[in-house]
C-alpha cells in the first residue's frame, strides 16, 4: 500500500502596487464636452485603446442615472472606465466601476518618490487625459514592459533625461514620467512619446509628443523637421491640420504661451 504526501498548501500573495491612470473630467454643458472629446478621438483615433482611466465627477456631479448613462456613452467611444472619483461616495451600483477614494494627483516632483529611476518603452500608448489633451495626462504613468530586439534602445542619465538612440518605429511609444526625453532618430507616425520633461527628436517627429505631461507647464518641445500628428504641452494640444501651411516641414519649438500652445519655427 502507498501513500502519496499531502499536498503542501500554497499562500496567496497580496502586494500593493501604485501605477498612474488617465483622468477624464466631465463639465457642463455636457454635450460640449463630448463633442471635444469626439475632436480629440477623431485626431487620436484609439489613444484610449487598452488605458485605464479614472472618470473625475467632482466637477459634474450627476446622480446614479447619469453616471451610469456617461459611463455607456464613453464606453461605445472605446473609453474603458476603471474607476470613479466623486466626493461622498464610497459606492455606487454594483454594475459600475469601483469609487476610487483617496486617490492623488501625480507630479513631476511626486511620482513614486524614492523608487530607481524607469523608463517604459511598449507597444502601446500611456498618457493621461483631462477633457483637454493627454497628459502623462492632461495623462501615465505605467507599469514596466517587457522590451525585445526589437524596440528602440534607452540609455537612463543620472538626471533623469531618457536618451533613445534609435529611431522610433510606428506602433512603439515612450514614456517616461522622470524628466526629459532625447530621440537621436526620428518619430514614426504612428508612434508616441508621453514625458513628464521636454522632448528634443534630432530628427523628424511624425509621431505624437506630449511633453509636461504630469503638470509641468514649463516644458517644451523641439524637433528638426515637424511632421507632427499633435503635439501636447501640459495638456494643451494642436494637431496635424492646425499646424499645416504654418509650421510643417520646419525645425520647431512648442511651448506654452498663456492658456494657448504655441508652435514657433527655430531659425
Amino acid at each position: 500500500m502507498t501513500f502519496a504526501a499531502p499536498l503542501e498548501a500554497k499562500s496567496i500573495r497580496f502586494r500593493a502596487r501604485s501605477f498612474v491612470a488617465f483622468t477624464l473630467t466631465p463639465e457642463d454643458p455636457l454635450a460640449a464636452w463630448l463633442e471635444g472629446l469626439d475632436h480629440w478621438i477623431g485626431n487620436s483615433p484609439g489613444y484610449f485603446s487598452g488605458r485605464p482611466v479614472v472618470l473625475d465627477l467632482n466637477t459634474l456631479k450627476p446622480d446614479v442615472a447619469a453616471i451610469e448613462s456617461l459611463v455607456d456613452v464613453l464606453g461605445h467611444r472605446g473609453i474603458r472606465i476603471y474607476a470613479i472619483e466623486l466626493d461622498g461616495h464610497t459606492a455606487l451600483e454594483p454594475n459600475l466601476p469601483p469609487v476610487l477614494v483617496g486617490a492623488k494627483e501625480a507630479t513631476t516632483d511626486g511620482l513614486l518618490p524614492g523608487r530607481k529611476v524607469r523608463a517604459d518603452v511598449s507597444g502601446t500608448s500611456e498618457g493621461k487625459a483631462e477633457g483637454r489633451a493627454p497628459e502623462a495626462g492632461p495623462g501615465g504613468k505605467a507599469g514596466a514592459s517587457k522590451v525585445d530586439e526589437s524596440e528602440p534602445q534607452v540609455a537612463q542619465e543620472a538626471s533623469g533625461t531618457l536618451m533613445i538612440k534609435a529611431p522610433i518605429r510606428s506602433g512603439q511609444a515612450i514614456v517616461h514620467p522622470h524628466g526629459d526625453v532625447i530621440v537621436l532618430g526620428s518619430v514614426a507616425s504612428g508612434s508616441e512619446i508621453i514625458a513628464a520633461g521636454s522632448i528634443h527628436v534630432y530628427g523628424t517627429l511624425r509621431g505624437r509628443a506630449s511633453a509636461g505631461a504630469l503638470g509641468n507647464k514649463g516644458a517644451r518641445i523641439f524637433c528638426r523637421k515637424n511632421e507632427a500628428e499633435l503635439l501636447a504641452v501640459d495638456g494643451w494640444y494642436v494637431t496635424a491640420e492646425e499646424m499645416e501651411g504654418v509650421s510643417r516641414g520646419k525645425p520647431v519649438q512648442a511651448f506654452l504661451d498663456g492658456e494657448s500652445l504655441r508652435v514657433a519655427t527655430l531659425s
